[in-house]
């Protein structure tokens, strides 16, 4: 029996649903963790340094805003910690006599180490308060997410208070300073955009 071309497009037709209805449920799938990364990223100030610091998390952040705030106050909080020493050794090398002893921008380098010592010591409180935050909408969740957001601003206002107080000195050891600079530039950065995502708690499932 000769093939009408009627039956030629009912053939085809059965041969195409199967795929069409493949690339559908494909089209439909749930989003990723990273997509999850990447999309929560676009409310910080710096999307692209968020998705950076946060992709290696995305296993253990899934699709979890609560775990994807912990996980960038963690960040936050060893990138401080590696800055603070970098300008401990960079201030007081070996030998006991500090690199800028005898100058104005010594000073402005101690203020900045102090600053953001406490600006370590407030991220490393806020990443503890995190893991006591318990159930969203009870009260104990909300006084710690409070505790949290505080400490987190202060540290920002830490880390900026850092880099006026270099800014402003306009001494010698220039090289110094601007090497400093890039360091806590680099924390403010990430700084806001853990603060960014901690907000972001209120209001949202964990």
């Amino acid at each position: 029996m000769e093939a009408t071309p009627t039956t030629l497009f009912l053939f085809s037709l059965l041969f195409f649903i199967p795929t069409l209805s493949s690339a559908g449920e494909h089209h439909s799938a749930a989003p990723s963790a990273g997509d999850f990364i990447r999309a929560s990223c676009r409310s910080t100030r710096y999307p692209s340094l968020c998705e950076e610091c946060l992709a290696a998390y995305a296993e253990a952040v899934r699709h979890s805003p609560r775990s994807l705030a912990h996980a960038a106050l963690s960040v936050s909080a060893d990138r401080a910690r590696a800055a603070s020493s970098f300008v401990g050794r960079l201030s007081a090398p070996p030998g006991g006599r500090s690199a800028h002893s005898g100058r104005r921008g010594g000073g402005a380098v101690r203020d900045c180490l102090d600053t953001l010592a406490d600006s370590v010591d407030r991220l490393r409180r806020s990443d503890r308060e995190m893991r006591r935050m318990g159930r969203r909408g009870t009260r104990s969740f909300e006084w710690h997410l409070s505790n949290v957001q505080t400490w987190v601003s202060a540290a920002l206002t830490d880390e900026s208070t850092c880099l006026d107080s270099l800014s402003e000195d306009s001494s010698g050891a220039s090289g110094a300073r601007a090497e400093i600079r890039k360091r806590i530039v680099d924390v403010a950065r990430v700084t806001s955009n853990a603060l960014a995502l901690v907000n972001r708690l209120q209001g949202r499932p964990n």
